[in-house]
C-alpha cells in the first residue's frame, strides 16, 4: 500500500481520539481555557451526559476576531510565548482541544474581547468551519458542544449511562474547582440541582474553605494543614486525620501546579505516611498541592495532560511523605471516635420520650431508693418489688478515691476504674475517658521500638533456653531469609531442622511473650511484601507486628498506679491516638455531651 498523505479532517479525528476521550474531557479542555483566560466565575452546563449539549460560560479576557479564526486551526495556541516546552505555566498549550472537538461534534464559539466592539461567533461542525459572524456578548466566552462524536459514531457506543458521564463531568470540575479556590464554579444540567462553588478568600483559610465544599464538612473538620519544601519544591495542602478513611484511593488528590494529575507517585508516598495509623484496607482523604519550577516537571507526557514526569521523583515522594508525617505527628492524638458525633450517638437511646410525658416507672434507670407508686389501692406485693432489685454494680469498681487534682487537670485525666479488664476509664476536668489499655500500650511500645532503632538499636536478652517453635518448611524458609532484619529488632532466631526455628534472643522491650504467635505473624507480614519495598517500611513492619505481641493483653487487671502510668506515657507518646493498625486508643467524652444525653442541657 503507498504512502498517502491524510486529510485533515482525518487527522483532526485522529488526534480527537486521543484528547476527546468522553463527555468530560471535553469539559476539561474548556474549563482549562477559561482558567487561562483569567476567569473569575465559569459555568457549566451539560445535558444528555454530555452527548446532547455541552456549555461552558467563562468571564475571562475572550478572544479578537483574528484570534478566533485561529482557535479552531490544529497547533494553534496562545499559551506559548515561545517553543520552550518545558516553560510551561499554563493548563493547555498543545493547540488540539478546540479543533479536535470541532472535528467530532458542533461547536459553536461566542466571545468578545475588551478591545472589540462587540463579540464574535464561529461554527465548527465535522471540522469545517463557518464565517465569523457578530454576536451578542457582553465579556468573556461561551463555548457549545453540540451531538458530541455525531462524525464519529463508533466512539458512541464506548460511552457508559448519561448519569455515569454526567457524573464523570461533575467529577472534573470538581477537580479543577479545588486547584482553583479563587474561582466561582457553577454546575448546572442534567436534570439535578445545581452545584455551585463561591470564589473563596486567597491563601490557606480559603483553600480549605474550597475543599471542605467539595470533600464534604467531615473533611473540613478533620483537616490537618501540611507542608514542606525543599530545592526550590513545596507540597503544602491538607490530609484528613486517621478517623476519616475510604475504603478506596479515590480520595486522594495531587495537583501540580495548578494542575490536577493521576500519579501513582502520591499513592505510594501517602501509604508510607499514613502506615502508622491505618489498617491495610483503609486508605486516607488528602489533597495535595505540588508547585515547582516549570522546568523541573513535564507535563507534556500524556496527550489529556492528566499525568506528569518529576525531574526529580524521589524528592517530590520524600516531600510528601515528610509533609504528612508531620502534619499526623502533631495532632498525634486526635482518635477516630472523638473527631465527630460518633460517640454521642452510640451513647444516645434509639427513642427518646419526650420529658412532659417520661415516667420512670417505665425506665430501667428508675432513681435509687423510690418507692412504686401507688393509687391508694393495693400496693406492690413483696415478689413484685423483688424485681426492682438490680443487684450490685456488674463493673469490676476497684478504687473509688478522690482523684489527685493535679492529675485530673492532665489531657487524659486520672484513671478513676477499669472494667471488663480491657477499658480504663479516666475523669478530666470536664469529662471523662475510656482507653483500650491494649491498643494504647500498643502504640507506646512501637514508638518505643522506633525510637531504639534509630537511637542505638534494640536491647536484646539471651533465653537461658531457646525456644523451639515448629513450622512448616515454607514459613521456616521466609523467617530465615530475613534474620538480618529481625536482628535489628533484637530477635534472633536461626534453623532447628527442616521444619523448626529456634529463638535465642528476644527483645528485652517485649518482656515475656509468645515466640511462636510472634514468628507465625511475622511470617504472615513477609508473606504480602514486595521485593521493592524499602528496607525502612519493611523494619516498621516487624516493629508493628513486635509491639503488638509485647503489649498489655486485654483481659489483665491493672493497679490503679498501672492505669495512671499508661495514660501518662500515651501523653507523651506521639501519635498515641491510634494504634498500629489505626484503632482509636481511646474516646473522649465532655460534660457538656453526658448532660445533653440526659436532657440537661
Amino acid at each position: 500500500m503507498p504512502v498517502r498523505q491524510l486529510p485533515e479532517t482525518v487527522v483532526n479525528r485522529i488526534a480527537a481520539g486521543e484528547v476527546v476521550e468522553r463527555p468530560a474531557s471535553v469539559v476539561k479542555e474548556l474549563v482549562e481555557n477559561a482558567i487561562d483566560a483569567g476567569a473569575g466565575r465559569i459555568d457549566v452546563f451539560t445535558d444528555g451526559g454530555g452527548r446532547r449539549r455541552i456549555g461552558v460560560t467563562d468571564d475571562g479576557g475572550g478572544m479578537t476576531r483574528g484570534d478566533l479564526a485561529l482557535a479552531v486551526d490544529r497547533h494553534a495556541t496562545s499559551k506559548l510565548d515561545d517553543e520552550d516546552l518545558l516553560g510551561i505555566r499554563t493548563l493547555g498549550f498543545r493547540g488540539e482541544a478546540l479543533p479536535s472537538i470541532g472535528a467530532v461534534a458542533k461547536l459553536v464559539i461566542t466571545t468578545r474581547h475588551a478591545g472589540e466592539p462587540h463579540a464574535w461567533s464561529l461554527n465548527v461542525e465535522g471540522g469545517r468551519k463557518s464565517a465569523i459572524a457578530p454576536a451578542a456578548l457582553t465579556q468573556g466566552t461561551r463555548v457549545e458542544v453540540g451531538d458530541l462524536f455525531f462524525a464519529t459514531p463508533a466512539r458512541l457506543k464506548f460511552l457508559k449511562t448519561d448519569r455515569t458521564e454526567a457524573e464523570a463531568i461533575r467529577e472534573v470540575v470538581r477537580r479543577l474547582a479545588m486547584a482553583r479556590p479563587d474561582i466561582a464554579f457553577t454546575v448546572a444540567g442534567e436534570g439535578r440541582a445545581p452545584a455551585t462553588w463561591t470564589a473563596a478568600l486567597p491563601g490557606a483559610a480559603g483553600r480549605l474553605t474550597r475543599l471542605g465544599d467539595i470533600l464534604g464538612a467531615d473533611f473540613r473538620g478533620s483537616a490537618i494543614a501540611a507542608r514542606a519544601e525543599r530545592d526550590g519544591v513545596i507540597v503544602e495542602g491538607f490530609a484528613a486525620a486517621p478517623s476519616l478513611t475510604r475504603a478506596n484511593a479515590l480520595g486522594q488528590y495531587l495537583f501540580v501546579n495548578g494542575r490536577p494529575v493521576r500519579d501513582k507517585l502520591i499513592l505510594g508516598a501517602v501509604r508510607a505516611a499514613y502506615s502508622d495509623y491505618l489498617p491495610r484496607d483503609r486508605h486516607p482523604v488528602v489533597a495535595l498541592f505540588v508547585t515547582t519550577e516549570p522546568q523541573e516537571v513535564d507535563a507534556n507526557v500524556h496527550p489529556a495532560k492528566t499525568e506528569v514526569r518529576f525531574r526529580n521523583a524521589g524528592l517530590v515522594r520524600a516531600l510528601i511523605v515528610h509533609a504528612l508525617k508531620d502534619a499526623l505527628a502533631r495532632e498525634g492524638r486526635r482518635t477516630a471516635a472523638n473527631s465527630d458525633g460518633a460517640v454521642l450517638t452510640a451513647f444516645r437511646p434509639a427513642t427518646a420520650p419526650h420529658p412532659a410525658n417520661w415516667d420512670w416507672r417505665q425506665s430501667p434507670a428508675s432513681p435509687i431508693g423510690a418507692r412504686p407508686w401507688s393509687d391508694g389501692a393495693t400496693a406492690l406485693a413483696e415478689p413484685g418489688q423483688a424485681a426492682f432489685d438490680v443487684g450490685a454494680p456488674s463493673a469490676d469498681v476497684r478504687f473509688n478515691a478522690p482523684p489527685a487534682v493535679d492529675l485530673i487537670d492532665r489531657p487524659l485525666g486520672a484513671a478513676r476504674t477499669q472494667i471488663h479488664e480491657t477499658y480504663i476509664v479516666s475523669q478530666t476536668r470536664d469529662g471523662l475517658i475510656v482507653v483500650d489499655q491494649h491498643a494504647a500500650h500498643e502504640r507506646i511500645v512501637y514508638e518505643k521500638l522506633k525510637a531504639a532503632l534509630e537511637r542505638d538499636g534494640v536491647q536484646r536478652q539471651i533465653l537461658l533456653i531457646p525456644d523451639i517453635v515448629e513450622l512448616d518448611e515454607a514459613t521456616v524458609e521466609k523467617l530465615i531469609d530475613r534474620t538480618r532484619e529481625l536482628e535489628k529488632f533484637g530477635l534472633a532466631i536461626e534453623s532447628f531442622g527442616p521444619g523448626a526455628v529456634a529463638v535465642r534472643e528476644a527483645p528485652s522491650l517485649l518482656g515475656k511473650t509468645n515466640a511462636a504467635a510472634l514468628l507465625r505473624d511475622l511470617a504472615e507480614h513477609m508473606a504480602e511484601w514486595d521485593e521493592a519495598l524499602p528496607l525502612e517500611r519493611r523494619l516498621m513492619h516487624v516493629a508493628a507486628t513486635m509491639a503488638c505481641h509485647g503489649s498489655v493483653r486485654a483481659g489483665r487487671i491493672l493497679k490503679p498506679e498501672e492505669m495512671n502510668a499508661l495514660l501518662r506515657d500515651m501523653e507523651a507518646t506521639p501519635n498515641s491516638g491510634q494504634c498500629n493498625h489505626g484503632r482509636p486508643t481511646y474516646v473522649e467524652l465532655k460534660l457538656a455531651d453526658i448532660e445533653k444525653l440526659f436532657g440537661r442541657r
